[in-house]
């Protein structure tokens, strides 16, 4: 076995590498951009090394720094995670020719199975069923067009060299394919340096069911059954679970033997996933992730098995502790993935600092974030993962449920409500979904809810106590200048604070006694020991800064001076601006240019996705203040458009 390991990652995947390697005995070596100094990853490992620059291309994506970092730690083996160089090819060449054992397949296999075209075309060849595409080499656009047109809309596009929902694009007519097209390819190319893509039928109410395979090197190949990966946004899972709602025994088996015969067919060595799209109880292969997966701990869960443990072993030339009549299906696991995201706002990534950040001590957490961490815009948003396992799934659901209402979470948009919903919506407890639940079920992502009373009274008394502090002379606790209770000769003991929630100004009446005033109703409040009181109901409440975490919910309050003029802004849809810290990929117009609401303006490449700034009104463009590949934080106007001038 290994002493010395070095993982080429970040975030969850580092940390989650780090434990079974620490419970086995193993030496680990972290490696960091500069954003990642301080990162969780880089405290828990026993060695750390700066790699690069903040961007992944700098770092992270870096094979000669990774090598460079092996050979000064005297690491023995490198481990992948997911992600970055997982399912590179030439850098597990390179680590074989530094003399250092890659934590995963063959290069062969990973090149067998990184190109989806390629990959279709093996399997195809071994007889597993296809959805109908196009999956050939050429690429322009008269040619993709064409197919497109062939197979019938709606088609998908697919970068085929990745993965995770990245270069991908639902293309519903013909006169949508070339921009669809252009922008799946930017992604793809940014995302896995190859913009090729390919052109399958999307179906329109698939499951997304994948089987776990691993394989040794002594000719030993199983699978540990199969993950529901159903419910996505933007084609990228949220919500996984094992085993998959409504699997029949003989659709286990045949998807199962499917997965091994294509694992076998590439001489795969190490853990890797076979995707299947499953519709009307027929299977198509879509895909073959050769690494780990994002959503491998519900495979934990179920089999007690721990896959990178398995990992190690393989890599160190140990056969499978297990054959496949030795594996078993215990009770059923869900997995959530908690991002910082906003899906009120077409789950645009959410970046900042993480103020506060509790989740449950009693489930199992995968993160790679704490408390004081701040989410970049370089890397993929996700905050934590939340496993639960019962015996049953109606169990599992209720200990998800459980879960999510204690995760309190301050400091960026997250997707926790709409989770929340998901886990209680009747048609999921049911089983009914598919890949298209969320977009059919639009009521999931709720509009934000206006604060209770009680959250409006817990910001106020914060801000109540803080000005007794500001207000208070120390050195005369007698004197009346250091009482803040209001008091006024001949007028009522009475503070206004004026706060706001939203778009919502409250401004509330405070008396000495403890009385709050607002909106012309009245209640006693007192706030202490972690529980706000409203006329003798108490509840527990969180405070952070002026933001209140009550009931699950997040509340964030401002005090605002109401004798200051209100704000005033341009005129709607002059300024084009970036919505969250980002790289600009594309300028598609030019001073002087006339375009019309909706049209394209910009692209910007921000948290490994894509954003499309467009015009909010028609116009002429007035001005440009950005360039290609430059860095932009969030705010920053990119276009300013000016009225059309009449003739």
């Amino acid at each position: 076995m290994f002493r010395k390991i070095l993982i080429a990652n970040r975030g969850e995947i580092a940390c989650r590498i780090i434990r079974t390697a620490q419970r086995m005995g193993i030496a680990t070596v972290a490696v960091y951009s500069d954003a990642d100094a301080g990162a969780m990853h880089v405290a828990m490992a026993d060695e750390a090394i700066r790699i690069g620059t903040a961007a992944p291309r700098g770092s992270y994506l870096r094979i000669d720094a990774i090598l460079d970092a092996a050979r000064k730690t005297g690491a023995q083996a490198i481990h992948p995670g997911y992600g970055f160089l997982a399912e590179n090819a030439t850098f597990a060449e390179a680590c074989a020719d530094a003399s250092l054992v890659f934590i995963g397949p063959p290069a062969s296999a990973i090149r067998a199975m990184g190109g989806k075209s390629e990959a279709k075309a093996l399997m195809a060849q071994a007889g597993v069923p296809l959805v109908p595409g196009y999956h050939a080499a050429a690429q322009d656009l008269p040619t993709l067009q064409a197919a497109a047109n062939d197979i019938g809309y709606p088609v998908l596009i697919k970068a085929s060299a990745g993965g995770g929902g990245k270069g991908m694009r639902v293309v519903t007519s013909a006169a949508d394919f070339p921009q669809a097209l252009a922008g799946a390819q930017r992604e793809a190319a940014s995302s896995f340096g190859d913009d090729r893509v390919l052109v399958e039928k999307y179906l329109t109410r698939p499951r997304h069911i994948e089987i776990q395979v691993f394989a040794d090197s002594h000719g030993h190949c199983v699978h540990l059954f199969e993950r529901d990966c159903s419910i996505q946004r933007r084609h990228q899972k949220i919500i996984e679970e094992a085993p998959a709602p409504g699997m029949t025994s003989e659709l286990r088996a045949a998807m199962g033997n499917a997965a091994v015969a294509a694992a076998q067919a590439v001489g795969y060595v190490g853990a890797g996933t076979v995707e299947f799209i499953v519709e009307d109880g027929q299977f198509h292969f879509m895909e073959m992730n050769t690494r780990l997966q994002v959503e491998h701990p519900v495979t934990e869960m179920i089999t007690g098995l721990d896959l990178v443990e398995w990992q190690l072993r393989v890599a160190a030339g140990q056969p499978l502790p297990l054959t496949q009549s030795d594996l078993a299906i215990n009770g059923h696991a869900i997995e959530i993935r908690l991002c910082a995201e906003d899906p009120a706002r077409d789950f645009l990534p959410s970046v900042g600092l993480l103020q506060h950040l509790s989740l449950p001590a009693d489930i199992r957490v995968d993160a790679g974030v704490r408390t004081g961490d701040r989410i970049s815009p370089d890397y993929d948003p996700m905050i934590a993962k939340l496993i639960v396992h019962g015996p049953d799934r109606a169990s599992a659901l209720r200990k998800m449920a459980s879960a999510l209402r204690r995760a309190e979470i301050v400091g960026v948009a997250t997707n926790l409500a709409l989770l929340r919903a998901i886990i209680a919506h009747n048609d999921f407890a049911a089983g009914d979904f598919d890949t298209g639940f969320i977009a059919r079920h639009p009521d999931l992502i709720a509009a934000h809810a206006p604060p209770p009373d009680a959250a409006i009274a817990a910001s106020v008394l914060t801000i109540l106590a803080m000005r007794a502090v500001r207000n208070s002379v120390p050195n005369d606790p007698n004197s009346p200048w250091g009482h803040s209770s209001g008091w006024r000769m001949n007028l009522p003991t009475t503070q206004t604070v004026t706060i706001q929630s939203g778009e919502t100004n409250f401004a509330v009446h405070a008396q000495a006694d403890g009385a709050l005033t607002w909106d012309g109703k009245t209640c006693r409040a007192a706030l202490a020991n972690g529980r706000v009181t409203l006329d003798g109901v108490s509840v527990p409440v969180t405070m952070v800064g002026l933001t209140v975490l009550l009931a699950g919910a997040v509340f964030p309050f401002t005090e605002i001076d109401p004798l200051l003029p209100p704000e005033t802004s341009a005129a709607a849809g002059t300024k084009v601006t970036a919505p969250i810290p980002g790289r600009v990929t594309n300028i598609a117009v030019t001073v002087g240019d006339a375009v019309v609401r909706g049209q394209l303006l910009a692209v910007m490449e921000a948290m490994k996705m894509e954003i499309s700034l467009t015009a909010g009104r028609d116009g002429v463009v007035a001005s440009i203040h950005a360039t290609v590949g430059e860095m932009v934080a969030e705010g920053t106007e990119i276009v300013k458009l000016a009225d059309l001038l009449q003739p």
